[in-house]
C-alpha cells in the first residue's frame, strides 16, 4: 500500500478473507489510511488504543464476531461511524446489524463505488450533517441544507429551497398542489407563482428531474 498521506481519514478494515481483505485494503487506500486486521479480538484492542475515522467490519470473524465488535465499541462510548460488511443479507440480519450500533450495512458481493459512497455518507452524518434522505443518486441533508451530488459534491440550498425539497422528500408518493406548497413552505403573502419560481431554482441548482411536474395537479418528488 502507499505511504499514508497527511490528513487522510484513518480506516480500520476488519476482514479475515485472505483474498478479499488485501484487495479491499488496496482499493480503499486510494482515499483512506487503511489498517487491515483479520482477527476480531485484535481489532477490538486496536480500536481501543488508536483513533479511527471510520470502521468497516466483516460480520463473521475469528475470536470475536463483527456484531460483538460494534456492540462493544458502542457500549464503551465510541461514536466512530461503522459499516458492517457481510454475506448475510436477510432483513433480520440487517436489523441486527443496525440495532447493534452500525451506521450502515452492505451485503457481499458489492461494488466498490457503492462502498465508497456509503462510507462518505456515514462520515457526513457523524461529522454533523445530520440524517440524510436518498433522492435517486443524490443525498439530501435537511438539517444542514445540503445536497450531495453524485457528480459535483456538496450543494447548499437556501432556506426555502430546503423547505420545499424537505416537504417533497418526506412524502415521496404524494403530489402537492401549489396551494399545498404555499401553505407548508411559503408565507401568506406569497402567490402560486413563487412555488414555480422555487421549483425552477431547485431544479437549476441540482437536477431538472429532482422535482416532477404532475400536469393539472402540482409537484412531487422526482428521481425515485
Amino acid at each position: 500500500m502507499s505511504t499514508p498521506a497527511a490528513g487522510r481519514p484513518r480506516l480500520l478494515l476488519i476482514e479475515d478473507d485472505e483474498q478479499l481483505g488485501p484487495v479491499m485494503a488496496t482499493v480503499l487506500d486510494e482515499v483512506y489510511d487503511v489498517t487491515l486486521v483479520a482477527d476480531g479480538g485484535e481489532a477490538l484492542d486496536l480500536a481501543d488504543s488508536r483513533t479511527f475515522d471510520v470502521i468497516v467490519v466483516d460480520r463473521r470473524l475469528p475470536t470475536v464476531d463483527g456484531l460483538t465488535i460494534v456492540e462493544t465499541l458502542r457500549r464503551a462510548g465510541s461514536r466512530t461511524p461503522m459499516l458492517i460488511l457481510t454475506a448475510l443479507g436477510t432483513v433480520q440480519d440487517r436489523v441486527r446489524g443496525l440495532d447493534a450500533g452500525a451506521n450502515d450495512y452492505l451485503v457481499k458481493p458489492f461494488e466498490f463505488d457503492e462502498l465508497f459512497a456509503r462510507l462518505r455518507a456515514i462520515r457526513r452524518v457523524s461529522n454533523g450533517e445530520g440524517p440524510f434522505v436518498r433522492v435517486g443518486e443524490w443525498e439530501f441533508y435537511p438539517e444542514s441544507r445540503a445536497v450531495y451530488s453524485p457528480y459535483d459534491g456538496r450543494i447548499i440550498l437556501t432556506e426555502r429551497e430546503n423547505a420545499l425539497l424537505r416537504l417533497l422528500a418526506v412524502h415521496p408518493e404524494r403530489t402537492f398542489s401549489r396551494d399545498d406548497i404555499l401553505r407548508e413552505v411559503f408565507s401568506p403573502d406569497d402567490t402560486p407563482g413563487a412555488v414555480d419560481t422555487y421549483v425552477h431554482y431547485l431544479r437549476k441548482k441540482t437536477d431538472p428531474a429532482i422535482v416532477q411536474t404532475v400536469r393539472g395537479r402540482g409537484y412531487r418528488l422526482g428521481l425515485l
